[in-house]
């Protein structure tokens, strides 16, 4: 089994980190790869069961399902129904916690998948960089303007 992860801190509140986050249908608003995005069948982007349907800048298109949303915690997860890259049992997470000594946010984004034998390693890498890591670095730049 494969693991993605991405940790940044981001310059604002937890709460107004939350308020972007926690909108399943926002990823355009602050994520540089995503193109444009829409939640299927007409349901609120914050129902548990959603499904979101997005096109990547480079024009893949990509469907994933909110399995959990917990505004108490700030967290929330979702699986693919329709995966950008080739890879089995993706489940991703996004946690927040508060840093209390200056007001800002720990974001943390992490995935468990399984890859092809002969990819081991490769989505990894992708999906730690190109998209938790460079969603972070661009959600963090947002949040400062």
């Amino acid at each position: 089994m494969a693991t993605a992860y991405a940790s940044a801190i981001i310059p604002a509140p937890i709460d107004k980190v939350w308020q972007l986050v926690r909108d399943f249908n926002g990823l355009p608003v602050w994520h540089p790869g995503i193109a444009s995005s829409e939640i299927e069948d007409g349901r609120s982007a914050d129902s548990v069961g959603c499904v979101r349907s997005f096109h990547l800048k480079d024009g893949a298109h990509v469907r994933e399902q909110l399995v959990s949303l917990d505004d108490t915690h700030h967290r929330l997860s979702y699986n693919f129904v329709k995966p950008a890259f080739p890879v089995t049992n993706y489940l991703a997470w996004i946690k927040l916690s508060p840093i209390t000594s200056t007001g800002e946010t720990f974001a943390e984004w992490g995935a468990n998948f399984d890859e092809a034998p002969g990819d081991a390693g490769k989505y990894e890498e992708i999906v730690s960089t190109h998209v938790f890591a460079a969603g972070w670095k661009a959600l963090a730049q947002h949040m400062s303007t």
